[in-house]
């Protein structure tokens, strides 16, 4: 019998379990190690963050999902790699500690056949002064939408100076990017657009200035380095469509920054130019930078080998081309992204989502002229992350079963498209959304002109993006708790 240990549950971590599972039966263990006792749909935060939704129309406990599958979860964090085991035995484990179950803070080394590192990111909210509280957790002057307890308390923030403003007082609001280093610009363009929909059914907008800050060169790169899109017979480029919903909205926007401050009522920041900025505001939601879980590697002598494992950034290194990123933006290509997701050093563990380290930017790298980088890092959440979590899932089935050494399929972030709606309001009618898709998620010039095949790349407003937002919603909840039919919702 063999075992399978998977890292985190989350979007990437829990489908591969529930795959495995599903395709290895009960002939092979499929072990879960999660520090969450609830399993959250993160795209739907955003509603919760403005009131529409509770914390638990976007969670649910992951113990009864996983006991009726057959799955051994672990409610704990994974701390160490020993790839090698240790001077007593040469069986691989991983040491982890427990954070619920009624073990809390019991440690345990937990041996692997196959490993997988979906830990997500770690949300560095301290990488900015002010953002952060010092101990790694959420600061007091902002408020997130990272986590459904976060968007409670931004909910309840909102409410209250909206209240105020219907005292007739006028209030600045800032979302957007915490750090010139961040990803996820799309979490925060789809939360601006909310608070402008909340502020307006309330009736306040009025005496809201509601502004944008972000790290991204050009409104619409989304740390892809922008896309263009086809409408009308006309290409489009996602600058142009990113403003216009901006302009339409009366949302003001700063980009090319690096926040590098956060105060109790103002940011200071940095612009590409070199020259430093303060921005005043009432109530701000800005997105953390992402860092690695912090995970380390021992080698069988109990010396520290992380480096082997991991990238710099604390990621975990995989099939990718470490050595293109020196190579310079102009000679990047596609064939730098991995394809099965698996270690150079050690074939049974592999890595997926924010876990993987990238082999270097998809934007194009600026810093300022003081040596401030300030550039979005590369999206690898949502959809892509699912896709991975599948595709490694299946290369280890095979793997675990006989028919091969090596991973039989692939999930490449340049051969894969990906989907993304960003929806305004709940109600059946009263909503609109954003939709947009790209293919593929890195662009290959040489294969298009644009980048991206035009044929898979649009970008359109209205309400049936909107119910495509809610039906999602309902269908991926559906499916994370391996409802009937669940393996038929694609990823």
């Amino acid at each position: 019998m063999a075992r399978l240990v998977i890292m985190g549950g989350g979007v990437s971590g829990h489908t591969a379990a529930s795959f495995a599972k599903k395709w290895l039966g009960n002939e092979h263990e499929v072990v879960v190690v999660t520090p969450n006792s609830l399993w959250n749909w993160i795209p739907s935060n955003i509603f919760v963050g403005i009131g529409e939704m509770t914390k638990e129309d976007v969670t649910f406990p992951l113990a009864p999902v996983y006991e009726k599958a057959g799955i051994d979860y672990r409610q704990a964090k994974a701390v160490s790699i020993h790839p090698e085991g240790n001077a007593e035995s040469d069986k691989e484990y991983i040491t982890i500690e427990y954070t619920g179950q009624g073990k809390e803070g019991q440690t345990e080394a937990l041996e692997y056949d196959y490993l997988i590192n979906a830990t997500g990111p770690k949300l560095n909210f301290d990488a900015t002064p002010g953002l952060g509280d010092g101990k790694g957790q959420l600061g007091e002057h902002t408020v997130s939408v990272c986590t459904a307890d976060h968007a409670i308390h931004a909910s309840l923030e909102l409410k209250a100076l909206a209240e105020k403003m219907k005292a007739g007082e006028e209030k600045r609001i800032l979302v957007g990017l915490g750090h010139g280093m961040c990803t996820c610009q799309g979490a925060a363009f789809e939360y601006i657009f909310n608070v402008d929909h909340f502020l307006k059914q309330e009736g306040v907008r009025d005496k809201a200035t509601i502004t944008y800050i972000s790290n991204e060169y050009e409104l619409g790169d989304f740390g892809v380095g922008g896309m263009h899109i086809k409408a009308g017979g006309y290409v489009t480029s996602g600058k142009v469509f990113a403003e216009s919903l901006y302009v339409e909205r009366g949302i003001k926007w700063i980009k090319r920054a690096h926040v590098n401050k956060v105060e109790a009522d103002k940011v200071h920041y940095e612009t590409l130019d070199g020259t430093m900025h303060e921005e005043a505001y009432d109530f701000a939601m800005l997105i953390p930078p992402f860092a690695g879980a912090g995970l380390t590697a021992t080698a069988k002598d109990g010396s520290d080998m992380s480096s082997v494992i991991f990238a710099p950034n604390t990621m975990m290194k995989v099939d990718a081309d470490y050595e293109s990123g020196a190579r310079g933006f102009e000679n990047w290509s596609p064939k730098d992204w991995p394809s099965t997701l698996q270690n150079p050093t050690y074939s049974n563990i592999f890595a997926v989502g924010i876990a993987f380290a990238p082999p270097h930017f998809i934007s194009k790298p600026m810093s300022s002229p003081n040596g401030t980088a300030i550039n979005p890092t590369p999206p690898r959440t949502g959809m892509p992350s699912a896709m991975m979590g599948k595709a490694v899932a299946a290369s280890i089935c095979d793997m675990i079963k006989g028919v091969t050494d090596k991973p039989t399929h692939t999930a490449n972030m340049a051969e894969m498209g990906a989907a993304c709606v960003a929806s305004t309001g709940k109600g059946l009618l009263n909503g609109t959304a954003v939709s947009m898709t790209m293919y593929p998620v890195v662009p290959d010039y040489d294969k298009y002109e644009y980048g991206r095949d035009l044929n898979g790349t649009f970008g359109t407003i209205g309400l049936a993006g909107h119910w495509v937002k809610l039906l999602l919603h309902y269908g991926f909840i559906w499916k994370a708790k391996l409802k009937p039919g669940w393996t038929l919702i694609p990823e």
